[in-house]
């Protein structure tokens, strides 16, 4: 707001400071505010714009309590690394004929949105958020939670550390510039080696293993042929490469299987560490693709569960995709109304012994697909699919986690929109539509978002 209208109007900066805090009780349940004071001039905007920046804040939403001349603003928007939210609100919801001036004043937010606006605009881009509803409406308190779920992602991507253990030769569309990607996306990726899991490995006791199994037998209907020594070594393993996590700050993991064999002192790939991991909120994905490790993390910050996953095969009867991956998955999107069991899997790839596995079907319903791709230079694009997890019928020979995606543009359409699009083989899956989101997300960044 301004000053000027203290003048014509006494106590009108209190009366909207105390609007401000309402609609900040209003949305606390989808965020946490920090509302110090009504910016009334450039030194209050500059100083709270400035102190939002430094505490670490994910983002910032502006509120036109009256007009207010946006020349004002400009400083404080170059000097801005937050997201921004420009809520178009005002305190009533109708314009009724008892108004007077002094409603008409309280409620003329609407054209210095406008300004602020194209200040925004011209100073930082086109890369903010506005809504324009009733702020005591449904509509108004899911966007802007959507938007705060984004920025925080975004604030989360650019802390977040990635472990890359080993990467498949040949494989193409897990590429990136580490560089770029840090720049753009945010993740730092860092090389690891397995060896570092090994001795994380042997420091697991017989007493976290008997403890955490006993977890796993409540959990999951575990295969009565199940050998003891494999369910211990897959915990076993499981602990390490939790240890491994927390101990260096990681939030997501890619290991290559064959860097299990190709190390000479591991009995089993990791199957039942990345879907244990991927429940607790860590990102995963396989074959050295961090890039997807990294949307699975910031998808659990997005939105609970998110899920790594990929294309396996094409169903033209139920115009689905047969959605699966090696044997890893969250279990957390499991059906509700069906046990996960672990199964006994005899698995040749990676060539070494059985790795205990979970096998489930996701929960039926919409959902929504991703996937990232690094284009060239400091381009990238997320390639997005919404549709249905159907219900259909088990299939007793695939004993991995998995389940038939139907997109709603249709099988032909996705299918030939994610290739053209680059699409990578790789994806990440939550429950629900979440597409809102993730363009938000993408805008955050400055990606380019594309459904399909």
């Amino acid at each position: 707001m301004q000053e000027l209208y203290d003048k014509s109007l006494p106590g009108i900066t209190e009366r909207q400071e105390n609007y401000a805090r309402e609609v900040c009780e209003q949305l606390a349940d989808v965020a946490d505010f920090d509302f110090p004071r009504a910016a009334r001039n450039r030194d209050d905007i500059e100083e709270i714009m400035g102190d939002f920046n430094h505490k670490g804040l994910d983002g910032v939403m502006i509120v036109m309590l009256t007009y207010g001349p946006a020349m004002r603003t400009v400083r404080a928007l170059q000097k801005n690394n937050l997201p921004i939210l420009l809520a178009n609100i005002q305190p009533e919801p109708e314009v009724t004929t008892d108004w007077d001036m002094a409603d008409l004043t309280y409620n003329q937010g609407i054209h210095g949105a406008q300004d602020m606006a194209n200040a925004i605009m011209r100073t930082s881009g086109d890369h903010f958020e506005v809504i324009s509803a009733d702020w005591k409406s449904d509509e108004f308190k899911n966007y802007v939670g959507d938007w705060a779920k984004a920025a925080q992602t975004a604030a989360a991507l650019k802390r977040m550390r990635i472990a890359s253990i080993g990467k498949m030769h040949g494989m193409g569309d897990t590429l990136t510039d580490e560089a770029a990607f840090t720049r753009i996306i945010g993740p730092e990726v860092n090389r690891e080696y397995m060896g570092e899991i090994y001795r994380s490995m042997e420091t697991v006791t017989d007493e976290e293993i008997d403890e955490r199994i006993m977890i796993e037998r409540n959990r999951f209907d575990v295969d009565d042929d199940m050998p003891e020594k494999n369910l211990r070594y897959a915990v076993k393993m499981y602990l390490g490469f939790k240890k491994f996590l927390e101990e260096n700050n990681y939030q997501g993991f890619s290991a290559h299987f064959d860097t299990f064999k190709g190390d000479g002192r591991f009995e089993q790939i990791n199957m039942l560490a990345a879907s244990n991991l991927m429940a607790e909120g860590y990102g995963y994905a396989a074959e050295g693709d961090t890039n997807t490790a990294s949307m699975v993390a910031a998808g659990h910050v997005l939105e609970d569960d998110a899920h790594f996953t990929e294309m396996y095969a094409m169903d033209f009867k139920r115009e689905s995709m047969l959605m699966s991956h090696m044997g890893e998955g969250n279990w957390k999107i499991a059906r509700k109304d069906k046990p996960i069991r672990l199964a006994n899997r005899v698995l040749g790839i990676g060539d070494l012994e059985n790795p205990p596995t979970t096998v489930f079907m996701a929960e039926p319903g919409p959902a929504t697909m991703v996937s990232l791709v690094h284009l060239v230079g400091e381009e990238f694009r997320l390639v997005v699919s919404y549709g249905q997890i159907l219900d259909t019928e088990e299939y007793p020979t695939i004993e991995m986690p998995y389940f038939h995606f139907k997109p709603a543009s249709g099988l032909r359409e996705c299918n030939d929109g994610w290739l053209k699009s680059g699409g990578t083989h790789h994806q990440v899956l939550h429950l629900g539509d979440q597409r809102q989101k993730w363009k938000m997300l993408c805008n955050i960044l400055g990606i380019e978002y594309r459904e399909v």
